[in-house]
């Protein structure tokens, strides 16, 4: 199946970082957390689908996300965490090769996304808890991570929007 089919089946519509998206899941239940300015769900869930050729700009959110792999080819998730350390982590069903089919980001953490390999897609799902709210999502320009992250310029570059749209 193509990456076009997920799109049309799911009903997906462009997301500010880069990718498809659809929310899937959203918790009734309603918390007040003091992290997050105003009421959230406890949880929101939405599937999320990149193309290889395409990237998943780094962002930071105020909740952790957990992403669960689905289909298509694995996906790197680009992390630089509250300490300014990168790590990858490889979002994928091959064990033997270090893929895992989860992958946590923690909250604060700064993280975006790639597909491995060239003229695939990926389709995974992420939940986020407390549940996601634009309010609480923040893009970077390349300017603003090489300045407080030098060390990590070259990932950076790549996965970093030159200018905010």
């Amino acid at each position: 199946m193509s990456a076009d089919f997920w799109i049309e089946q799911l009903q997906m519509e462009k997301h500010p970082e880069g990718g498809y998206f659809k929310q899937s899941f959203k918790s009734k239940e309603i918390i007040s957390p003091e992290s997050h300015p105003g009421i959230r769900n406890l949880y929101t869930s939405i599937y999320f689908l990149l193309r290889s050729e395409n990237i998943s700009h780094f962002h930071q959110l105020k909740s952790d996300e957990l992403w669960y792999f689905h289909a298509g080819s694995s996906l790197t998730v680009h992390i630089i965490g509250q300490n300014g350390t990168y790590r990858q982590e490889k979002l994928g069903l091959a064990i033997e090769k270090g893929e895992k089919p989860q992958v946590l980001v923690e909250k604060g953490s700064i993280f975006g996304s790639s597909v491995d390999t060239e003229g695939t897609f990926s389709l995974v799902g992420c939940m986020v808890s407390p549940g996601f709210d634009f309010a609480d999502f923040k893009l970077f320009s390349q300017a603003q991570l090489i300045e407080k992250f030098p060390q990590h310029e070259k990932v950076i570059r790549r996965l970093a929007y030159e200018q905010l749209p």
